[in-house]
């Protein structure tokens, strides 16, 4: 039987170096998951859209436009109006058809709540069929 008597010097040397494989190892596993993961997280239901053959509809040849300046002033076309006159006014701009579409524009410091008190004023008075007007963007 062998034996090896050792010596008091044997101790194991510190290592002070970052074995840095497990970590790797790791990163690259967490990789490979979200490689896999990623495109099962975005929707992507297949759907053929069909093609629009509609004509774009003609501009109406005499549009009525209903204004609200920044003081809550009222105006159809050039016409001033006062807040209680909107349907008589609209009638006559209108030859009393309800079904004509009014192009409301206003300023944009007017607040929202001016706002929806004059589409409610358009309702009250019948005429259901309001565009909002706003300036085209050029890109």
């Amino acid at each position: 039987m062998a034996m090896k008597i050792s010596d008091a010097d044997d101790d194991l040397a510190v290592n002070h170096e970052i074995n840095v494989t497990p970590f790797i190892d790791v990163m690259l596993v967490l990789l490979i998951i979200f490689m896999v993961a990623a495109p099962l997280a975005t929707v992507n239901v297949p759907v053929e859209l069909p093609v629009s053959r509609a004509q774009p509809q003609p501009a109406e040849s005499d549009p009525v436009f209903v204004t609200v300046q920044v003081d809550h002033t009222l105006s159809i076309g050039e016409t001033p109006v006062k807040p209680g006159g909107v349907g008589q006014a609209l009638d006559m701009a209108t030859k009393g058809d309800k079904t004509t579409r009014l192009f409301l524009r206003a300023d944009k410091k007017v607040d929202y709540g001016a706002l929806m008190d004059v589409m409610s004023g358009l309702r009250d008075a019948g005429y259901l069929k309001v565009a909002l007007v706003g300036l085209a963007t050029s890109q």
